[in-house]
């Protein structure tokens, strides 16, 4: 999954950061509104972490513009404005959750799956493709019952394919759930991982429709 974290705070951002990117997103954080906006413009992001009270103005502004705009990716505000008036202004104007600061990482990261759980459409998302079940909610796979142990980039591969399992997944897609920005790229490292994957989950764990994609195999 890639994430917007919008943080002005570097002891707290950097946290959420490194937290984030070890459950196996990739994470680009941005600290001011102007450079949230041109990222927003820039990547098709999956969750955005944004914090109310930026060096440039509010962040309410860019929640709003967003929505308004027709994003319809899951939005928590991490934010000390602890007041219900702030709470209900900010839910009011398209967030989907808001933490208040000092939080645990762990409800963060609990929030987090709920948010991403309740736009997947499912209370417990679960992909079976052929032998394999892949438990999204618990970055679970399964063969034939058993469980594999992957890598987090490998599961961040594995979840982009599993979370539209009848699409074909472009090259470029794959490597934005791999990559925040700034990150190296290796010109084979989604192909790298597709075969990491094809040896722990067999090798028609994953489709590859040359010169458009792959897709979860069936």
């Amino acid at each position: 999954m890639r994430v917007l974290l919008i943080e002005d705070d570097a002891v707290l951002g950097e946290a959420v950061r490194d937290y984030v990117a070890g459950l196996g997103h990739a994470v680009d954080w941005m600290q001011t509104l102007e450079d949230a906006r041109s990222a927003a413009d820039a990547v098709a992001y999956d969750l955005l972490l944004l914090d109310l009270r930026l060096p440039d103005g509010s962040g309410l502004s860019l929640l709003t513009a967003l929505r308004r705009a027709g994003a319809t990716m899951p939005i928590i505000i991490l934010t000390a404005h602890d007041q219900i008036s702030d709470r209900i202004e900010g839910l009011n104007s398209g967030a989907d959750d808001y933490l208040v600061k000092p939080f645990n990482l762990g409800e963060l990261g609990a929030r987090m799956l709920a948010v991403t759980r309740r736009y997947s459409g499912a209370a417990v998302p679960v992909v079976a493709a052929g032998p394999l079940t892949i438990q999204l909610a618990d970055r679970r796979v399964l063969r034939e019952g058993e469980a594999i142990d992957l890598s987090s980039r490998e599961w961040a591969v594995l979840a982009r394919l599993a979370a539209r399992p009848e699409a074909i997944v472009s090259k470029g897609q794959i490597e934005e759930a791999l990559y925040a920005f700034g990150s190296e790229i290796e010109s084979n490292t989604v192909e790298v991982y597709v075969s990491r994957l094809r040896k722990k989950l067999g090798k028609d764990c994953i489709e590859t429709l040359r010169g458009i994609g792959y897709r979860l195999g069936r």
